[in-house]
């Protein structure tokens, strides 16, 4: 019993952090993660410095919590700009790429609807009332109506 104990304290946050990072992967929440790295650090402190003492279970817990809140604080930093960076880019989004090209109606818009041919598809339009061949030009999108506007 007591080689079982000191195994689980020798080696408790290492199998802490594994789990976590096994139940990151299982449920996806990008949180887990976290305490999972600052328990597989907090661990490889405790094998190194196990034998000085001064790193007893109560040093461990705290230091496990501090080095957490850095985790999280640094992973969230992270996440943040990461996101940041997506926001710009028109990869999976036709519509955005579509602002500032021109094309002549093929339906003429009527109600504020119409429709142009761009590309390879066809797609609604709003705008103001205009018919059939006037040359428009994309300037947002809603969705997946393009907002145009006529070609001066």
């Amino acid at each position: 019993m007591d080689s079982l104990l000191e195994a689980l304290m020798d080696y408790g946050w290492w199998i802490a952090g594994l789990l976590l990072l096994i139940l990151e992967v299982a449920l996806p929440g990008v949180y887990l993660v976290f305490f999972g790295i600052a328990a597989l650090i907090i661990g490889t402190n405790a094998f190194f410095l196990s034998g000085t003492g001064w790193f007893g279970w109560e040093q461990q817990v705290v230091a496990f919590v501090v080095v957490s809140a850095v985790c999280l604080y640094l992973g969230r930093r992270w996440y943040d700009r990461v996101e940041q960076s997506e926001e710009g880019s028109s990869l999976n989004s036709r519509t955005r790429r579509l602002v500032g090209r021109e094309a002549p109606l093929t339906q003429a818009i009527t109600n504020g609807r119409g429709r142009i041919a761009v590309e390879d598809s066809w797609w609604t339009v709003s705008g103001p009332d205009l018919p059939e061949g006037t040359r428009v030009r994309v300037t947002g999108a809603d969705g997946s109506v393009l907002r145009v506007e006529p070609v001066d």
